[in-house]
């Protein structure tokens, strides 16, 4: 199988990438990124060698580069790339519109052209929105609060648009927030992480008892790979680990295993439409016989020996603003 994966240089493009790899002796992997800020060659070191995984520097916005690539045949592709920080919408909210609306159409149309069998479109829990109880199934309506959530309702939107006007086999799944190794330290966990071992203070905005799932990125990796091979045409995915944690309760965990005192947190003033919780019901994944592997506590843990141990790779990331600066996540 020769698969496309945008985005792989990110977060969990570069784990999907490490994943797929060490699973799947007969795929192909050729992998776009623009490497925007969370998208890193550094991510992918460990598999620079393998020929079975090659990478082309380019923006899903550019439709030559992305022709160019599907022109010499792409059976499947996994749309990770993203423009995906919520702060950084709500300080500039174009980029999010052109990266995760406009791309995915320039992603889409290709695909339909060139005739890809399988493509796994990447969204997000935030589409759905706040909820005080409960948990959303994916026939809830999308109500995003902010203009990354909505840039994401939006690419879904085009996307399962081209499966129901061009019949292109497009499934979509929707990630609760995603914890492990090489996380963009603009995000919650990493940047707790590296604040306590610095022993800088650790800010949360508001009352820090906003609730958030929280998964193991393997185990979304795993999830992913079963959507990719068995999820059904249209069909749209939960995926989540069942793991509920308030932001106040994940910054104590995390100083608990630095070994570093409460007193570091700080509550600063909360951010404009700050959902409250989210929460997905994923029953129809597990019905592919999916279910995450790794508990929380230990999985926390190892992430943070990761961060620990690897200050090569975050500490050229600290002259980034939203990196360093003392406001929270996301």
């Amino acid at each position: 199988m020769r698969l496309l994966v945008t985005g792989g240089a990110g977060f969990i493009g570069s784990n999907f990438i490490r994943y797929l790899l060490s699973k799947c002796r007969e795929v192909e992997i050729v992998n776009l990124d623009s490497l925007s800020p969370s998208g890193r060659l550094e991510n992918l070191l460990d598999v620079k060698k393998d020929k079975r995984h090659k990478f082309i520097q380019g923006n899903i916005q550019d439709k030559r580069v992305v022709d160019g690539i599907m022109r010499k045949g792409v059976d499947a592709m996994v749309n990770f790339a993203a423009e995906s920080h919520v702060d950084r919408s709500i300080k500039e909210a174009g980029p999010f519109v052109l990266t995760d609306v406009y791309g995915t159409y320039v992603l889409m149309e290709a695909a339909r052209k060139h005739d890809v069998k399988k493509i796994v479109q990447i969204s997000t829990d935030e589409v759905y929105g706040s909820s005080m109880k409960g948990s959303f199934d994916e026939s809830a309506q999308l109500n995003p609060s902010n203009p990354y959530a909505a840039s994401k309702a939006s690419g879904e939107l085009i996307a399962r648009s081209f499966y129901k006007t061009y019949n292109l086999n497009v499934t979509i799944t929707r990630s609760s927030n995603n914890y492990g190794p090489y996380q963009y330290p603009e995000k919650l966990v990493p940047k707790l992480v590296l604040r306590a071992l610095r022993n800088l203070p650790l800010p949360l905005y508001g009352t820090g008892e906003q609730k958030r799932d929280w998964i193991y990125v393997l185990d979304n990796c795993e999830a992913l790979r079963l959507i990719l091979e068995k999820g059904k045409p249209g069909e749209i995915y939960n995926i989540a680990a069942g793991n509920e944690h308030s932001n106040l309760e994940i910054a104590r965990l995390i100083l608990r295993i630095t070994k570093r005192p409460r007193k570091l947190i700080r509550f600063v003033a909360d951010r404009p439409g700050h959902d409250w919780r989210y929460s997905l019901d994923t029953t129809k994944v597990r019905q592919l016989k999916w279910k995450p592997k790794n508990a929380f506590d230990p999985g926390l843990r190892e992430t943070v020996e990761w961060y620990r141990k690897n200050e090569w790779w975050w500490r050229p990331l600290l002259e980034d603003d939203f990196v360093s600066r003392d406001t929270p996540w996301q």
